[in-house]
């Protein structure tokens, strides 16, 4: 952070204070807050929320980028990597496990597990943050993975490992929603391209959990060679790679307490009339890095009273309801939203389904043929490196004007379906790991962008919800692929031809999208 940190007048931030390119220029709506266009303005919606939102949005374009941001950066960024961290443990670590556990059970177990468990807490924490508020399940979510994490660690069993594995899934599992939520409800306008930029912490929670594994699964004093001879003292490696992954988490949720104390965002509080609250959090961020805020309680007030983001009763089934109708509140709003999990499921099966079936259709053309342990976890690495660079520049084309949102995550997933096509022609480790590179580069551009442009477009009163559903969509697939992985034939080449379609399907997806955020504020 010091590299970057500002003055106390909160001047000089570099890169977010500029121009994103110079080539795009600053034609945006934000420039002239007064007649800046609010994406679902025109969606005759509830007229006193429109009008709240609007001038919400004028502050804080009028406040702009700070400090404050660059924080939420970085501890938004925790989630996104935690996530990720999340996926890869169980995958690495489940087979050394099995091994230790006398391979009794189903051995994809540990996934479905993190699957189900990403699942209940995409649902729950997205529908929770909508009733409740973002700033307790922003900063709960990320300490319940941390614990569940480290306990796993000492699981004496295969079924217990498995709870716990869930548990981890299930803290994680809110923290993708939570993250572009609470990240984009501070975004001025002119900045709302960082929140694509956000997903490049994807992949660093990807190339941090390679080195823990490298370090912990490759030594052969910590890792049995056979499960006929494998007690739990000759196996520590993956129990360390859990101790490890989860002293970090843990440390990455402390620090979303300490470093900012996060109070509800101001959208949020548009939705439940906390008017005083709202123009009271806008201002004493404006004080602290002198920056002007004209927003006053009596502007705010003067709109009316909101009526349609939640129900009479906050703790209901009727509140559930009141934000499941509102992602459908036009026929715009509904289509968008439909596409929008539509997009989520396909990804949410293509994606793990072509790791599922790459290795044994690889294995069966000779590719891995005198690979070793280093060979293996080396090229393991530049893999996931590789896919921190992809959001990047989604970021950069997302805000020319010409492309927008849509046409960077079309051209995503077009350059990927290219790719997978390319990829039925590997032979050799070194196209392998060339084609690997190329593929977790271009998904990220396509999956980073996917990620900004769901919170964008959903009304914010039902952002969560609508956004938890849709990640709740891409979990469900995550099942599916685990269970086709134990009963399909995973060496013919016909399933990475799916997969490559089904990217041709997210393209054409990405273009029939109803909204384009390009130029205009979330609502």
């Amino acid at each position: 952070m010091s590299a970057v940190e500002e003055k106390a007048t909160g001047e000089g931030l570099g890169l977010f204070e500029r121009n994103a390119d110079a080539g795009v220029g600053d034609d945006r709506a934000s420039e002239s807050t007064g007649n800046a266009e609010d994406i679902l303005a025109l969606q005759d919606l509830d007229p006193a929320l429109n009008a709240k939102m609007h001038l919400v949005n004028n502050a804080i374009d009028e406040i702009g980028w700070t400090n404050y941001h660059w924080k939420l950066f970085v501890l938004n960024g925790f989630g996104y990597a935690v996530d990720s961290l999340v996926l890869l443990l169980q995958s690495n670590i489940s087979g050394p496990a099995f091994k230790e556990f006398g391979e009794v059970g189903y051995d994809n177990a540990q996934t479905i597990a993190t699957y189900v468990g990403m699942l209940v807490g995409a649902l729950f924490w997205g529908l929770s943050a909508d009733i409740i508020g973002r700033r307790w399940a922003f900063n709960i979510s990320l300490f319940i993975s941390a614990v569940a994490t480290i306990v796993s660690g000492a699981s004496p069993s295969w079924v217990s490992l498995g709870f716990f594995t869930a548990m981890v899934g299930f803290g994680a599992g809110g923290n993708l929603i939570l993250d572009t939520t609470v990240f984009l409800e501070y975004l001025p306008s002119n900045k709302q391209w960082a929140l694509t930029f956000l997903a490049c912490w994807w992949g660093i929670g990807q190339a941090v959990t390679g080195f823990i594994c490298w370090g912990f699964l490759v030594p052969s004093q910590w890792n049995c060679a056979s499960v006929d001879d494998c007690p739990r003292s000759s196996n520590q490696g993956w129990r360390y790679v859990m101790y490890t992954s989860g002293v970090l988490v843990f440390l990455m949720s402390i620090a979303r307490i300490t470093v900012v104390r996060l109070q509800e965002t101001p959208k949020y509080r548009l939705g439940t009339g906390e008017d005083a609250e709202l123009v009271e959090t806008l201002h004493s961020i404006a004080k602290k890095y002198n920056r002007p805020c004209t927003l006053t309680l009596e502007k705010l007030e003067a709109c009316g009273t909101v009526r349609t983001a939640h129900s009479e009763s906050r703790y209901s089934l009727g509140e559930s309801l009141v934000h499941l109708r509102g992602l459908f509140a036009t026929t715009k709003i509904g289509i968008s939203t439909v596409l929008i999990w539509l997009s989520w499921t396909l990804i949410g099966l293509a994606y793990p389904l072509f790791y599922v079936f790459l290795t044994s259709y690889l294995a069966s053309r000779g590719a891995y043929d005198g690979v070793g342990t280093f060979e293996t976890w080396r090229n393991y690495t530049l893999t996931n490196i590789s896919g921190i660079f992809g959001p990047v520049l989604a970021a950069w084309m997302c805000n020319i004007k010409f492309l927008g949102r849509k046409y960077t995550m079309a051209i995503g997933a077009l350059v990927t379906m290219a790719f997978f096509f390319a990829y039925t022609v590997v032979s050799t480790p070194a196209q392998d790991v060339g084609f690997s590179c190329a593929i977790a580069f271009c998904i990220n551009i396509y999956y980073g962008c996917l990620y900004a442009y769901t919170p964008e477009v959903l009304p914010s009163a039902h952002r969560a919800t609508g956004n938890g559903i849709a990640v709740g969509c891409n979990r469900i697939m995550g099942i599916i692929s685990a269970v086709i992985d134990s009963t399909a034939n995973t060496g013919s080449v016909a399933p990475i031809y799916i997969c490559a379609a089904l990217y041709l399907a997210m393209a054409i997806v990405s273009v029939l999208f109803p909204f384009e955020p390009y130029g205009r504020r979330s609502s």
